[in-house]
């Protein structure tokens, strides 16, 4: 770091320990490195670290790293899979997991108001005592929190019916990068003017951080009948996610297991899936308790035209939670197979999962590496898991090859490139895959309103090239030649 450099990251440190106090400060080098990755493969270090512990802080963090000309990020639980939270510009990271309050629940306008750093399930818990539910579901519910959903526009199994996290935000509280603050939307739907709400949904940081989200929340559905589907071959799993939505059904959620994984996650939980099968449909519906038996019977006559072997129905809430405590504990199951994993979550038309999928398994052949897929098949969104051990530099290579030429495969068959995850770092050189030169300038010149000097989450999103912030000097702004993918 050049002399200049330091002096800045000196002064912000200073001005940062004036506002939170140094306990909430963090700078040294084994400090730093906590906050240098998240869940996916990059790898980039702050020069400094906070935790604010209220807007007011959140706004002052932000107007002393804009003041010193350094780039911040904001980081949730780290769970994100597209290096969105990785600071590859270096400068502020903004943690935001002393922000974890659900400040207001209001069961007569269906809407709750919570901090950033809540966790997903803990907003669901909360609303479930009450029967009501926050919809959105990602499979890291566990862990991931409310102000990265935002970020990302989260997803999950029941996506499918329910829609996205951005059909489930009503308002957001925004310190904008220039640090002051502003609120987006309102506690009702549908408030008059610009939807900027909707714009800032799925930014991915670049627009600012959210410090309170108004959240949309609904009863809880009267029943719920969840079914397992098993399949000898995957042709037939995937012809009947087809013919399922074609018959016009639309479950709460549809998903779909290969073989690999399904014995993975039975070695693991123990969920009670058929670790013969090549595939299994996870599907479940939800609605009126007497409406309910004919979907299930529609559902099963479908899939065993389609060459179901086995299609059954969880008898116990017990099981049900079994089901999907498998589905939901996947990925953690895979460490049984290799130590790592790369996970795309391109989207592709449900008519071509097929003509995908085998794109993928001629992938895996082709460079000799381990794929499995667990994906959410009712809605498309494809969720490969390239399987690799880091240590192995080769194996390493080709899986980002791999991964690459599985991406143009899912833009091929008329798909796109993330259903959930966010493009982030991962994927923004692709961007120009599926969007136009006029496209992404059109695009960086709604994010340029929000944040002109470009400091707000910088390399993320656009295409490298285009940049949201030239390279400096020092290297600030810019991605650092210390970045790697690993």
């Amino acid at each position: 770091m050049s002399p200049p450099a330091a002096d800045r990251v000196r002064r912000l440190v200073e001005s940062l320990e004036g506002v939170l106090g140094k306990r909430w400060v963090f700078h040294r080098d084994e400090e730093r490195l906590a906050y240098s990755y998240d869940a996916s493969l990059a790898r980039a270090r702050p020069d400094v670290v906070c935790l604010p512990g209220s807007t007011a802080e959140v706004a002052a963090a932000v107007r002393a790293a804009v003041r010193e000309g350094l780039p911040f990020v904001a980081r949730g639980a780290g769970t994100g899979i597209a290096g969105g939270s990785v600071p590859v510009a270096g400068g502020l990271v903004i943690g935001l997991a002393r922000l974890n309050r659900i400040l207001e629940i209001d069961l007569a306008d269906r809407y709750a108001v919570v901090e950033p750093g809540v966790v997903n399930l803990t907003l669901d818990q909360a609303l479930g005592q009450q029967g009501y539910c926050y919809r959105p579901d990602p499979s890291s519910q566990k862990v991931c929190t409310l102000g990265g959903n935002v970020a990302n526009n989260s997803g999950g199994p029941h996506c499918l019916a329910y829609g996205v996290t951005a059909n489930h935000i009503l308002g957001v509280e925004v310190v904008l990068p220039d640090g002051s603050v502003t609120e987006l939307g309102a506690r009702h739907v549908d408030p008059l003017g610009y939807d900027l709400t909707g714009v800032f949904v799925g930014s991915e940081g670049t627009m600012g951080i959210a410090t309170k989200v108004v959240c949309r929340i609904a009863r809880s559905a009267e029943g719920v009948r969840t079914m397992l589907a098993s399949y000898a071959r995957m042709e037939d799993a995937a012809a009947s996610v087809s013919a399922i939505i074609a018959a016009g059904i639309v479950p709460a959620a549809l998903e779909m297991m290969d073989g690999p994984i399904i014995r993975a996650v039975e070695e693991f939980i123990g969920a009670g899936y058929p670790v013969d099968a090549a595939a299994v449909l996870l599907i479940e519906v939800e609605g009126l308790g007497e409406g309910l038996d004919g979907a299930v019977r529609s559902i099963e006559s479908i899939c065993k035209a389609r060459g179901a072997r086995q299609v059954r129905v969880a008898d116990s809430e017990a099981e049900r939670q079994r089901l999907w405590a498998g589905r939901k504990g996947a990925l953690g199951a895979v460490a049984r197979l290799k130590p790592r994993y790369y996970l795309h979550d391109g989207v592709v038309p449900r008519t071509r999962l097929l003509s995908v999928l085998q794109a993928i398994a001629d992938a895996a052949a082709r460079h000799r590496l381990t794929i499995v897929n667990v994906f959410h098949a009712g809605d498309g969104n494809l969720h490969p898991l390239i399987l690799f051990d880091p240590a192995d530099a080769d194996e390493t290579h080709r899986v980002h090859v791999a991964g690459e030429e599985i991406m143009r495969a899912c833009v091929a068959s008329g798909g796109t490139l993330s259903g959930e995850h966010g493009i982030g770092l991962e994927k923004n050189d692709m961007m120009d895959w599926v969007y136009s030169p006029e496209d992404l300038e059109a695009m960086q010149r709604v994010r340029s309103a929000f944040d002109p000097e470009g400091l707000a989450n910088p390399q993320k999103v656009f295409p490298a090239r285009r940049g949201c912030a030239e390279l400096r000097a020092d290297g600030h702004g810019g991605r650092p030649a210390g970045e790697m993918w690993i």
